[in-house]
């Protein structure tokens, strides 16, 4: 595995280096549903590696018709930027070797144990001090275990952002938990439909009152989202008019209810696979 990316210095931000950097592929992510290829950026003596998803690798989806996963991909890091939470790595939409596509920072994952577990299966009923239920998982034939996640304030808020972005496939293995206690999550292209698509395994506080910095938040992003305002205008270059009507009303009834969402019970609540 590449060394732990470094975020470039303030001279270069992490997005200049992304949209006006020279790509070179090195390879591709085969494990990925479309095509994701690992590259590194130059610019200005700045160099860092990143995921270049290019439109023209993208599988067609009968539940979104319009626009693009790469679009729908750099509108999530617009949202999550503009929530202060910083949860989603650098992204832009840019020109590459093959075309248009999404640009990410890569973020070098901490695999070395220091992290504490985000997710777990327990044999027991109720979930443990510092952890929320989210149901029965199979593990074997005619067995079952608690899948269950950490009761923590990052995920948290990963929780409200999927809820804005009406995220249809948060995964385990979109979790991505960094050094100095950073957690970065990837993979927004099923997100910001207009209908209730939202599937996730953070389901824990499903229900519960939010907190009130969140709820301060989402007051500053609904401010963010009124037409003419710059979040707004830049939404509307990737997404549709429809879509944007919908990232607004859902934090409205965020705001109205000051509730974390439950399941509709109208479409499957948890991603398969979850991990």
């Amino acid at each position: 595995m590449p060394a732990p990316e470094r975020i470039p210095p303030r001279s270069v931000t992490a997005v200049d280096l992304l949209a006006k950097g020279e790509l070179t592929v090195l390879g591709r992510i085969r494990e990925a549903s479309n095509a994701v290829l690992y590259c590194s950026v130059t610019y200005e003596g700045e160099e860092a590696h990143c995921v270049y998803k290019p439109v023209a690798g993208e599988r067609p989806l009968w539940d979104f018709p319009d626009g693009t996963l790469a679009q729908r991909e750099v509108a999530a890091y617009e949202v999550s930027e503009a929530t202060g939470w910083g949860l989603v790595p650098p992204t832009v939409l840019r020109d590459g070797p093959y075309g248009e596509g999404m640009c990410q920072l890569w973020i070098e994952a901490d695999t070395d144990g220091a992290a504490a577990p985000l997710l777990a299966l327990v044999e027991e009923e109720e979930p443990g001090e510092g952890w929320k239920a989210v149901g029965l998982a199979e593990v074997g034939e005619g067995e079952t275990a608690l899948l269950v996640h950490a009761d923590d304030e990052r995920l948290r808020r990963l929780a409200v952002l999927d809820a804005v972005i009406n995220n249809g496939d948060r995964k385990g293995g979109h979790l991505l938990p960094a050094p100095e206690g950073r957690l970065y999550a990837i993979d927004h292209g099923v997100t910001f439909n207009v209908e209730d698509k939202l599937r996730t395994l953070l389901w824990g506080w499903a229900g519960e009152p939010l907190p009130t910095q969140t709820l301060e938040v989402l007051g500053r992003l609904e401010e963010a989202l009124t037409e003419g305002a710059p979040l707004a205008t830049r939404l509307a270059e990737l997404l549709t008019v429809a879509e944007t009507d919908a990232i607004r009303s859902r934090v409205g009834e965020l705001r109205h209810t000051g509730r974390h969402p439950e399941p509709s019970g109208q479409w499957p609540s948890i991603p398969w696979p979850p991990v």
